[in-house]
């Protein structure tokens, strides 16, 4: 179940880092509020997570779920830039996080 939960918290993770975007500074308002909301329960969920994970572990792949998801939406919805480095990349980070879920 914290595994579920963990992944969770990265995919609020990439709606905060989003919507942190798209608040441009915090100059709109509602955007400005998904961040806030996303970033509770981002950070709410990996600490429930936390109670049955190793630290180390669940950080990684927080931050992978979150780096990987955020930089694909980037790609697809906010016209960053798509290249086969970048995709390699994310494909790296991604065997990682599956990695770490494997070995813990």
């Amino acid at each position: 179940m914290a595994w579920i939960v963990l992944v969770l918290a990265g995919l609020f993770e990439v709606a905060m880092a989003l919507s942190l975007k798209l608040s441009s500074g915090f100059t709109h308002l509602w955007w400005t509020l998904s961040f806030l909301v996303t970033a509770v329960l981002s950070f709410g969920l990996l600490s429930y997570a936390l109670k049955t994970l190793e630290v180390g572990t669940a950080y990684a792949v927080w931050t992978g779920v979150g780096a990987a998801g955020t930089a694909v939406l980037g790609m697809i919805a906010m016209g960053d830039e798509i290249s086969l480095p970048r995709v390699i990349s994310i494909v790296l980070i991604l065997a990682g996080v599956i990695g770490l879920r494997i070995l813990a």
